[in-house]
């Protein structure tokens, strides 16, 4: 699980059969101290509760397609869920 930001939302013109009702979310990649660290990209968000400028983990590759339902849609990052805090010892 990887650490990012929602800086936007996407709209698509043409939708994948099985990704109807899927919101797709700019997220920015941020390291464990919150500061950028990577190229922005979407995301499928499959908990449908992220919104912009929330802290959110997400998943890639192959684990990002398993969280879709139905699975393997074809998807590249996934959100898993929304960060309350991070806490670094």
């Amino acid at each position: 699980m990887m650490l990012g930001k929602v800086i936007g939302t996407l709209t698509a013109c043409v939708v994948y059969q099985g990704m109807e009702g899927l919101p797709l979310l700019l997220v920015q990649p941020l390291d464990k101290e919150q500061k950028q660290s990577g190229s922005p990209f979407v995301a499928a968000d499959p908990t449908r509760m992220a919104g912009r400028d929330e802290l959110i983990y997400y998943e890639s590759s192959r684990e990002a397609a398993l969280l879709c339902d139905p699975w393997f849609v074809p998807v590249d990052h996934a959100i898993i869920g929304i960060v309350d805090d991070v806490n670094l010892y």
